[in-house]
């Protein structure tokens, strides 16, 4: 197996870095510590922090839509169940986090875009790029009747990204699931619930 670059080091390692100490507290000699490489590999593959934070961020973005493929974008399941296996699964990475952490692209979503507008306009690429496989979902469960028909697939996508991300921050400062359990219960016995015919 070919040995990873030293960009790709620092890339693999920063996801991890920036994770863990946020975008604004870590410094570049923290990074290159982290990533055992000297402290010119960053210089010679990044112009500066900020290019440095948007490799980063898609890469964290690549093992998000890892987690989408095998569980929003399944068709092999039904269409409820493939929301309650991303929620399900991410769960279980911030369980293995001890709920500290949260996720990078909230979380550079609150630290960076205010200081930096190509962070700013990478991520809102993403979270478009996001909320779309959760839109194919929706759309599927209301085509199955799971999923109410009154709902506009695109707004409930948005809501639901938005309020799953929120819930992150308050499981944060909790560091508890609580936030997370809730959302989950709200969404799939109220929000998402097709109503009984009478």
């Amino acid at each position: 197996m070919a040995r990873a670059s030293l960009k790709d080091q620092l890339i693999e390692s920063g996801v991890e870095t920036l994770h863990r100490g946020g975008y604004h507290h870590v410094g570049v000699r923290a990074i290159v510590a982290d990533a055992k490489v000297p402290q010119g590999s960053f210089t010679n593959h990044f112009a500066s922090k900020e290019a440095f934070g948007l490799e980063v961020v898609s890469r964290y973005f690549e093992s998000i839509l890892e987690v989408v493929d095998r569980t929003l974008l399944d068709e092999s399941r039904p269409p409820l169940d493939r929301l309650r296996a991303y929620f399900g699964t991410i769960s279980g990475l911030l369980a293995e986090r001890d709920w500290r952490h949260g996720c990078l692209i909230g979380n550079m979503s609150l630290e960076a875009t205010e200081q930096s507008e190509a962070i700013r306009e990478r991520l809102d690429a993403i979270f478009a790029e996001w909320t779309a496989p959760f839109a194919v979902a929706i759309r599927a469960g209301q085509a199955s009747g799971d999923i109410r028909a009154d709902l506009d697939p695109d707004e409930t996508a948005e809501f639901l990204l938005a309020a799953w991300q929120g819930a992150m921050l308050r499981m944060k400062v909790e560091r508890a699931p609580r936030a997370l359990e809730a959302f989950t219960r709200l969404v799939f016995t109220t929000v998402l619930v097709a109503p009984a015919e009478s």
